[in-house]
């Protein structure tokens, strides 16, 4: 398993001494260089599992494998690289300095700065005080100080929280390209458009547990068909005959069909000769959004 996944845990449970149970049983892995997504509402689970899963705070129950170690071990801190919360640097010191301060901590060679900072796109704005950065520059920095030590996987806890839609474009764009090759990537987020364009896989969390994993278009399902036809019911009835009872279904006052795109024409034809009439044929995939609010029990606008 070491050799597949570089995140294994297996009932993974945070239980606070208030009565507050905020992770329960997570069994969850990651693969070896994928961009993994954490997808969940705000409060579900998230950052106490992150925060378990590189030690900050240990587990009520349950065992966890981080970069072929126990969460927290040196070994395997050495592998990984994260940004958790805010990114906490000091106000008075230039984004370089502060960098270079990490790096002393670390043992990472100072020569590591001026590369993270041409990877996130700060060396020109480098000389100036982190109290001066924008929210944007500020994350930016926060992912430099997690690459310092160019880790096999990093760790990334809503990394585009606060920030403006031109940020958040920038930051998804910045994530993509550090998940290229042999590094691994763990997203959380809240966002279901972020995870949708950048991950390869998907964790669903909701109220501490994990309600599904897989990637995003096993989530979405089967490519299919929209088909709004009067008379609807003599519409259902020719589908049903010419593709199977388990193919047809009703949604919103349309009709579902599971078949590829390219069968348009077919049931276009097919209605046609019996005499129903289509007002709408165009092919159907259920949004990651449907998906996401129908795992969680979250409704719409919540």
């Amino acid at each position: 398993m070491e050799n597949t996944t570089i995140v294994e845990t297996h009932g993974l449970t945070k239980r606070y001494g208030s009565g507050v149970l905020a992770v329960d049983s997570v069994d969850m892995s990651v693969r070896r260089g994928e961009v993994y997504g954490f997808l969940g509402p705000n409060g579900a689970g998230k950052t106490t599992t992150l925060r378990m899963l590189v030690g900050l705070i240990r587990p009520t129950s349950g065992t966890a494998t981080v970069a072929g170690h126990a969460p927290g071990a040196p070994a395997g801190l050495a592998r990984i690289g994260s940004l958790i919360e805010s990114p906490g640097f000091y106000p008075y010191l230039s984004g370089r300095d502060n960098l270079k301060v990490v790096a002393e901590l670390g043992g990472v060679p100072i020569r590591r700065v001026e590369q993270v900072l041409d990877i996130v796109e700060l060396a020109s704005r480098a000389g100036r005080k982190f109290s001066t950065y924008s929210t944007g520059m500020k994350q930016r920095l926060g992912v430099a100080a997690a690459l310092l030590k160019d880790p096999d996987l990093l760790i990334l806890d809503e990394p585009t929280n606060g920030l403006d839609p031109q940020g958040m474009a920038e930051m998804r764009k910045l994530i993509k390209d550090i998940g290229q090759g042999d590094r691994t990537v763990l997203l959380s987020s809240h966002l279901l458009g972020e995870v949708e364009q950048i991950c390869d896989r998907v964790g669903v969390i909701s109220n501490g547990r994990l309600v599904r994993q897989s990637t995003v278009q096993e989530l979405v399902g089967e490519e299919g068909v929209l088909v709004r036809a009067h008379p609807i019911a003599q519409a259902e009835e020719v589908l049903v005959r010419a593709y199977g009872r388990e193919s047809v279904s009703r949604q919103d006052g349309a009709i579902v069909l599971k078949a590829r795109p390219e069968t348009s024409l077919d049931v276009n034809r097919a209605l046609m000769t019996a005499g129903v009439g289509v007002s709408e044929l165009r092919p159907f995939e259920r949004s990651l959004e449907e998906v996401f609010f129908q795992l969680t029990g979250e409704k719409q606008g919540s």
